[in-house]
C-alpha cells in the first residue's frame, strides 16, 4: 500500500519568501515531527534521522534525501530513501493576487510493517506542521 496526501494553501507573501523555505532541505526537515535530527550535506542533499513509533523499530532510521527536480522559484521535488520507506515530496508555487499558492504532494511507500499505517494516520498532520512552519518563517521575513 502507498500513502498519498495532497494539500494546497495560500500565503500572503511573495513566492520568493515561500521558495526560500521550501527549497531549504533543513527547513523542510525541521517541520516534520518524526525527524529527530538531520545533517545537511549540500543545497540538495540531506540525511534525516526519523523516529517512528511503530513496532520493530527501536532506533532512528536514516533517510537519505535528495532534491531530484528544482525549477526556482516554482517547483522542487525531493526523494527520501531508507531501508524502511521511500518518500517523494513535491512542492509547486504559483503567484496569486494576494501572494503565493503552495501545492504540496507526498507519497510514502513503506518497506516494513506499520510504516504505511503510521503515515496514513499522520501524514495530514505533518502537512499541518509544514504549513505552520512556513507561515512562522515567512512572517519573520522583512
Amino acid at each position: 500500500m502507498t500513502v498519498r496526501v495532497e494539500r494546497t494553501f495560500e500565503l500572503a507573501v511573495p513566492p520568493e519568501q515561500v521558495w526560500a523555505f521550501i527549497a531549504d532541505p533543513g527547513k523542510r526537515a525541521e517541520a516534520i515531527s518524526v525527524v529527530d535530527s538531520f545533517e545537511i550535506h549540500d543545497e540538495t542533499h540531506a540525511t534525516w534521522h526519523i523516529a517512528l513509533p511503530i513496532p520493530f523499530v527501536d532506533r532512528t532510521i536514516a533517510v537519505e534525501t535528495e532534491d531530484t527536480e528544482r525549477d526556482p522559484p516554482t517547483h522542487v521535488e525531493f526523494v527520501g530513501r531508507s531501508r524502511v520507506l521511500r518518500v517523494v515530496g513535491e512542492h509547486d508555487l504559483e503567484t496569486v493576487d494576494d501572494g503565493t499558492r503552495l501545492r504540496n504532494r507526498f507519497t510514502v511507500e513503506g518497506k516494513m510493517p506499520g510504516v504505511e499505517g503510521f503515515f496514513k494516520r499522520n501524514l495530514d498532520d505533518e502537512l499541518d506542521n509544514l504549513e505552520a512552519a512556513i507561515r512562522a518563517d515567512t512572517a519573520a521575513e522583512p
